[in-house]
């Protein structure tokens, strides 16, 4: 797993910039994943209280082969925030791990944390709860999603550690 950018460096490099380029994420999010410091190109799914999309990202390659090597991605999922159902568990954080995901970032809530806490992957999500969702094969894939009020688009550059998250227009490493 590569080392990711200090998201603090980031911040003082990019402190004054006003052109949207350059994202923080609101400290809301907690650490569920074995890995804390993870970087990539973000893959985008919107859903809410369905897991559908989720699944259907982490069973599939979560890299991309560039000149300088295999590069992981991380899931933006924008799940409206919901803290009603959980979007992601054991089995897909296992499969996000497997298929090598940097990190998965949920603007909604996982369970299984257990598992999670094992899984060679980055996690980040609002909270744990242990209600999974009804599987409706509904939203989106690959569209611009707000997560808590942060524009994030697909092929943006996110880079996460004990900090915080920053998302940016491109790679800043």
């Amino acid at each position: 797993m590569p080392a990711t950018v200090a998201t603090c460096d980031l911040c003082d490099a990019h402190k004054n910039d006003n052109s949207g380029e350059f994202r923080v994420l609101p400290p809301v999010f907690k650490d569920f994943g074995a890995v804390k410091r993870f970087s990539g190109p973000v893959v985008t799914v919107k859903c809410f209280e369905d897991n559908t999309l989720v699944k259907a990202a982490v069973d599939a390659a979560g890299y991309v082969e560039t000149p300088e090597g295999r590069v992981g991605q991380v899931l933006v999922v924008d799940g409206g925030a919901s803290l009603r159902r959980a979007l992601l568990g054991g089995n897909l954080a296992a499969a996000a791990a497997r298929n090598g995901w940097a990190g998965v970032v949920i603007d909604g809530c996982v369970r299984d944390t257990a598992e999670l806490a094992v899984q060679m992957v980055g996690i980040r999500a609002l909270a744990a709860l242990p209600l999974p969702t009804e599987k409706r094969n509904e939203g989106q894939t690959n569209v611009a999603v707000q997560v808590q009020g942060v524009w994030v688009r697909p092929g943006d550059w996110l880079y996460a550690d004990e900090d915080g998250i920053v998302v940016a227009s491109r790679s800043l490493a």
